[in-house]
């Protein structure tokens, strides 16, 4: 690896350190309207952060290198390593959270990865400046990851399915010709639901200050919420509820193609596969655990279809939030959540986990290797709706899973060296991989915390979680000896 490579990226990720530490100024702002002494950290840590970022960029000035996979991989890397890093600053400083630098860097990756796992206890009575910056990471972690699958993850070739790549490489089927215009469309797309969401929330009886930053982390599906027990705080109001499940699945869908139906109208582009798939299994998943917990725990039907909607929407699109604690609903519902916690959403959506565009993939190449057996010399391909899968991806999805497998064994092997119990390992390094955020049993589960884990457990998750929200292989790459030959 060039030398010029490594500065480049250096000042790519210095650059979005600076404007990282400019959102600081804003639950600077909220703090200082209530009255909170914590806006004198938020200002002291953006201050801090913006002047190291911005001595790097001046250190690391000078013509980029040409684009390359190889630049494409480290540009990522350095770039989510570093805003999780600034994003624990202002958590690391803060005098009332007195939390452990473990502590710090696992909630700021936990916000940035829209993973939604805690370590925060409390929160009822918290300073809303923390609240407020936990709901930035998570709305502006969202946004990226929106990015990174629409725009990155095609270039590296690893596996990210673009609408656009799939459907046509001619501009007549994009939703803007000119990039940039493209860029500001997502973003007020992304800021205009999240506007919305925050409205019916309100309308619905939250706060304002409560509806805004559970709107940003509902439409991110990011799961960090203002109170102890999640969503459980609004287990009486269905509404609030229903409402968080209809954006909670809108920020699983691909976005490219909410841009095409929302700004060009496009009714075709919902035709999209991994949208079938993806809603089938959501509508399948919930209607099976409320029917099971009607029948199990003689709630009315009603109650139990919306409480089971909305936890399992959670968990399918990775937000995190809970209304109750599902753990208790019986071992059926237990184990559609441990299902439900590899499925994730569609591809270019902030969810994480294995997405819908993978498992069809993978069932196409199951049921080709299955028609191979009886007739060898067929010749098969591999479909995505009516469209032909190329062997790259195909190679990508496989190495992907595999992938994906073997971490997650090793991983729970390690965290449960800790000290770890084996439900807690298992459920929270799964849970950490596919960005989910709680995992199961008493300690972790959607009415516990990950605060009780020790420290070496936590950086385990951290980067667990770093590597679900990277999709694994553009992280596993930068280890091998090959990356750094020039």
């Amino acid at each position: 690896m060039q030398y010029q490579a490594v500065r480049a990226a250096l000042h790519v990720a210095s650059v979005f350190a600076i404007y990282l530490s400019l959102a600081m100024l804003i639950p600077a702002a909220v703090d200082l309207y209530y009255g909170n002494r914590d806006w004198q950290v938020f200002a002291f840590s953006a201050l801090f952060t913006g002047g190291l970022g911005l001595a790097v960029a001046m250190a690391t000035q000078g013509r980029p290198p040409a684009f390359s996979t190889r630049f494409g991989f480290l540009v990522v890397n350095l770039l989510w390593l570093t805003t999780c890093a600034v994003g624990a600053v202002p958590l690391y400083a803060s005098s009332s959270l007195d939390i452990s630098l473990a502590d710090a860097f696992f909630e700021s990756v936990s916000g940035i990865t829209t993973t939604g796992g805690s370590v925060l206890t409390g929160l009822d009575g918290m300073a809303p400046g923390i609240l407020m910056w936990r709901a930035l990471l998570n709305w502006m972690g969202g946004l990226g990851v929106i990015a990174f699958g629409v725009f990155i993850l095609p270039l590296l070739n690893i596996g990210g399915v673009s609408y656009f790549r799939i459907e046509s490489s001619s501009t007549d089927d994009r939703p803007f010709a000119r990039f940039s215009t493209y860029t500001y469309a997502m973003i007020a797309i992304y800021a205009g639901l999240t506007s919305l969401c925050a409205f019916l929330y309100a309308a619905a009886g939250m706060g304002g200050f409560n509806a805004l930053t559970h709107a940003m982390s509902t439409l991110a599906t990011g799961g960090f919420a203002n109170h102890d027990n999640s969503f459980g705080y609004y287990a009486d109001n269905p509404l609030v509820l229903w409402i968080g499940t209809v954006f909670m699945a809108i920020g699983g869908l691909p976005f490219t193609i909410l841009i095409l139906f929302l700004a060009r109208g496009r009714l075709d582009a919902l035709g999209d596969p991994q949208i079938r798939v993806f809603l089938t299994y959501l509508a399948a998943f919930s209607l099976a655990v409320a029917i099971y917990h009607r029948l199990s725990d003689d709630v009315p039907f009603f109650e139990a279809l919306t409480h089971a909607t909305f936890n399992l929407t959670s968990i399918i699109t990775t937000t995190g939030f809970a209304s109750q604690d599902y753990g208790s609903w019986g071992p059926f519902a237990v184990t559609c959540a441990f299902v439900a916690t590899f499925l994730g959403g569609c591809s270019g959506s902030t969810t994480g986990g294995i997405k819908a565009y993978r498992l069809l993939v993978l069932f196409e190449l199951l049921y080709n290797g299955l028609r191979r057996l009886i007739y060898p010399n067929t010749v098969l391909s591999v479909r995505y709706g009516d469209r032909v899968v190329d062997d790259a991806t195909q190679r990508a999805v496989v190495l992907f899973v595999a992938a994906f497998f073997v971490l997650w064994l090793m991983l729970s092997i390690l965290v449960s060296a800790t000290g770890v119990d084996i439900i807690s390992s298992i459920t929270g390094v799964l849970s950490s991989l596919t960005n989910v955020g709680p995992g199961l049993g008493p300690v972790i589960g959607p009415v516990g915390s990950y605060a009780p884990l020790p420290d070496a457990a936590k950086w385990l998750l951290a980067l667990a979680m770093l590597l679900g929200r990277l999709e694994i292989l553009a992280v596993l790459v930068i280890f091998t000896p090959v990356f750094w030959r020039r």
